[in-house]
């Protein structure tokens, strides 16, 4: 698979990312969902390094993805970026879920260590604060526990008021078609990523929209998503397309929705989503089905 520079990190990272929220038996919107174990963890991420994926991005907030990636990376470890977050905005309770962290992964360092979904100024100014996060993750640069320093987040103010007050090795961000075609949402974050030379990491380019209220049906299916995506099996042109707009985007990599059947998709269509145009008749594809999904748009400040 095609590898990408990872802005001035000179990492070399796969173009597509295995999202750990994969290797997690957990749901996140109140369904049974008992379909995976460690041994699908482990099938699944053996499928990923045969594909050339190198780059493994995973959360505390995931379920018991941690503890399933963990176990399956063992042994593999020097081979992969690997990349965890922290949602905790105060130090003591930071150092903890890192500390955490580091075990159930078998890891003594991270690549990247980030901060998870950064969602409003004040946020920001929390983890800013004398006992906030961003003390322990400077810290965890100095010893080398962590290579480099990111963000995530939905929110495209909070990411730029980070990027005002730390200079940030890489920024997660959604490269959503829909949010990008209808409101511009992205351009300005990737804008000035790309001037300071940061990594750019690409999330939400398979979602078609956000999930509605009657969409129980939908939500079982994709239990480990917090928006709907595309249907590879129904939807397969949409979604080739959606992840070519997001390509056009600018990211370093994209890290494809949480399921088997989307990360697979993602995987087998690799080489067209980036060194394929986006036709016009894909745009125009998008374009078309925009105004069906106005109204359940994917807003920043509903799903993270």
């Amino acid at each position: 698979m095609r590898q990408n520079r990872l802005g001035r990190t000179g990492l070399k990272v796969s173009a597509i990312a295995y999202g750990g929220i994969v290797s997690t038996m957990s749901d996140f919107a109140n369904y049974t969902y008992s379909g995976d174990g460690q041994q699908a963890s482990d099938d699944y991420v053996a499928t990923a390094l045969e594909a050339g994926v190198n780059y493994f991005d995973v959360a505390p907030r995931y379920g018991d993805a941690q503890e399933k990636l963990g176990n399956s990376l063992r042994g593999i470890r020097k081979n992969i970026t690997l990349a965890c977050k922290t949602r905790w905005r105060d130090y003591e309770s930071a150092a903890r879920d890192a500390e955490r962290s580091l075990k159930l992964l078998h890891t003594d360092h991270f690549d990247i260590y980030q901060l998870h979904a950064l969602g409003s100024i004040e946020e920001v100014e929390r983890a800013f604060a004398p006992d906030g996060v961003m003390r322990l993750m400077e810290e965890l640069k100095k010893s080398g526990t962590a290579r480099f320093l990111g963000i995530t987040a939905h929110s495209e103010g909070a990411a730029l008021k980070a990027l005002e007050l730390f200079d940030f090795d890489t920024v997660l961000f959604p490269t959503n078609w829909q949010m990008n075609m209808a409101i511009g949402y992205g351009d300005q974050i990737i804008r000035k990523a790309r001037e300071r030379n940061m990594g750019v990491l690409g999330m939400k380019s398979m979602i078609e929209r956000g999930f509605g209220p009657d969409d129980d049906e939908l939500r079982s299916r994709w239990p480990k998503s917090w928006c709907k995506p595309f249907d590879p099996d129904t939807q397969s042109e949409m979604l080739l397309a959606a992840m070519k707009y997001a390509r056009t985007m600018g990211p370093d990599t994209l890290i494809p929705a949480g399921d088997i059947e989307h990360f697979r998709f993602a995987v087998e269509h690799a080489d067209e989503i980036w060194n394929a145009s986006l036709t016009q008749r894909e745009k125009e594809l998008l374009e078309s089905h925009l105004p069906v999904v106005r109204d359940l748009l994917f807003m920043p400040e509903q799903n993270r």
